[in-house]
């Protein structure tokens, strides 16, 4: 346990521009300002008092997301973050007991139409009556709502910010509150975890359902994204859809979630991070109070399936009537490893910024391109994921000409064509990057709590700039001819039909 009191932020901040060898001096200070500790049940908390306004940022962090769920039931990890915000046994109801019996008939109503609608030979009048039930059930339980009503109580007390993330490797929840409120935070996230409900679980099937229409089926970009996924990974889940495979949402129960959350959302998971204007030994006993209750649990599971080593080049094209889009993708590392800190600076080289070498190059010299982006850890950077990049090709471009140009740049840094000046410049982007992200109580929060649920140390928020700092010319073109490579890669590309094809399918119809 670190307890600490209070030191500038403002100073650590100016000094992340300072030399590597002061860096680590100033980390040392830094933890003065931090708290920590972990209670007897495995939760851990990390404050930063920070008293710079009379508020303070809050944020759970649950090491759980689409990479944990389930085969058939993709999208779980959604439904449980959307369901958090649905109360409590105590919120959001007017009589829980009476409550949570018609929630229980009409999963077990749903669950009986759903093992009816997938036999081997459905009963359609049995189904009717099953469905005819849960419908039922269903208005009867909607009588006991009390809607957002947890939305409504935070909101009341000057709460902004109240979301919630979902990614492939974490789920996290957030908010910010004036100071004097936080005891609330306390009382309503313990509750919420401690005694989560699925009230208005089919309703909020539907949501996600019109969220995945918007983002996925309505989107050329999502689309290409999803099947660019799928893939490029044949056994990670990376591969796997993240808002959820259509079937899925539909064939997912309230009795699945339930064990969804109670399998992975275990104390070991969860990384707490309060940073404002708050006392660390108050929010330290009010921890007690709220959280220290609540009993000890296994440890969850995790991913022991390693994507295996791709054999070859894959590719697949979609067609259909909208902008053209590129992307490409390799298989890389996680952010554990020795290269991705290499890896980082490749991908600033290439896309951040008006000096990139895509964007001099493809955007604004040869004029091939709209826009041209890489990043490293797609989708997620827990396990080892990709070194990915898109291209949206100009007017009158033939986008296989964007791609020519795009693998030209990589093999000019493969060739060894990167500058120091570049990896310089890409260096302190990466600097500049941190100080923003830092610059706000939300975003240290969230930094510091992701951080440490992930890589078991917040401290590595700070150390990565050293890590930065160590990558050499030689690192970058080796990481380049190491990873960038054709037989690592997978090609997705959404074309425009053209005449001949419209004509080939209207005479397959005919």
């Amino acid at each position: 346990m670190t307890i600490i009191k209070k030191w500038g932020l403002g100073i650590l901040l100016a000094a992340f521009m300072l030399p590597s060898v002061l860096f680590s001096q100033n980390l040392e200070a830094f933890e003065e300002n931090v708290t920590e500790f972990t209670l007897d049940n495995g939760l851990h908390f990390i404050i930063v008092e920070r008293p710079v306004a009379p508020v303070a940022s809050f944020v759970t962090f649950v090491d759980v997301g689409g990479v944990d769920e389930p085969a058939g039931h993709t999208g779980i990890a959604h439904i449980f973050e959307h369901m958090v915000f649905k109360g409590s046994k105590t919120v959001g109801t007017t009589n829980w007991e009476e409550e949570q019996e018609y929630i229980d008939k009409q999963d077990e109503a749903y669950r009986a139409w759903l093992d009816e609608k997938f036999s081997p030979q459905p009963d359609e009048e049995l189904m009717e009556q099953y469905w005819a039930d849960f419908e039922n059930y269903k208005e009867k339980a909607s009588e006991y709502v009390v809607t957002g009503e947890f939305d409504d109580i935070i909101s009341r007390e000057g709460a902004t910010g109240l979301n919630a993330r979902t990614g492939y490797d974490f789920t996290d929840y957030f908010y910010s509150l004036p100071q004097n409120k936080a005891e609330l935070w306390f009382s309503l996230e313990s509750d919420r975890f401690q005694n989560p409900v699925f009230r208005e679980f089919y309703e909020e099937k539907d949501v996600i359902r019109e969220e995945r229409r918007m983002g996925v089926d309505s989107d050329p970009f999502g689309r290409l994204r999803e099947e660019f996924l799928s893939i490029a990974f044949k056994a990670h889940p990376y591969g796997r859809s993240l808002i959820g495979w259509p079937s899925d949402i539909t064939a997912t129960t309230i009795q699945d979630t339930q064990s969804f959350f109670e399998t992975y959302y275990t104390n070991d998971n969860f990384t707490f991070a309060i940073v404002g204007d708050v006392d660390p030994d108050d929010m330290r006993e009010l921890a007690e109070i709220y959280f220290g209750g609540i009993e000890s649990t296994h440890q969850a599971p995790v991913v022991k399936t390693e994507e295996p080593e791709q054999r070859g080049e894959r590719r697949f094209t979609i067609e259909e009537e909208t902008q053209p889009i590129f992307m490409a993708g390799y298989h890389t590392v996680s952010q554990m490893h020795e290269d991705y800190a290499a890896l980082e600076l490749l991908s600033s080289i290439l896309s951040q910024g008006r000096t990139s070498r895509l964007y001099r190059t493809l955007v604004q010299d040869e004029e091939l391109a709209l826009a041209a982006q890489t990043t490293v850890g797609f989708p997620g950077t827990k396990y080892p994921s990709l070194f990915v990049v898109f291209g949206l090709p100009n007017q009158g471009v033939d986008i296989d000409e964007l791609e020519e140009a795009i693998f030209r740049e990589f093999e000019k840094v493969k060739d060894g064509d990167i500058t120091q000046q570049e990896l310089d410049r890409a260096i302190t982007n990466a600097r500049a990057n941190l100080v923003r992200s830092l610059n706000s109580n939300m975003g240290l929060a969230m930094n510091l709590a992701r951080t440490h649920g992930q890589q078991g140390d917040w401290r590595r928020i700070f150390t990565r700039i050293e890590d930065l700092q160590e990558v050499t010319l030689e690192d970058l073109e080796r990481v380049a001819n190491q990873y960038l490579v054709k037989q690592n890669r997978t090609v997705g590309k959404i074309v425009n039909r053209t005449d001949d094809d419209e004509v080939a399918e209207a005479q397959k119809e005919n």
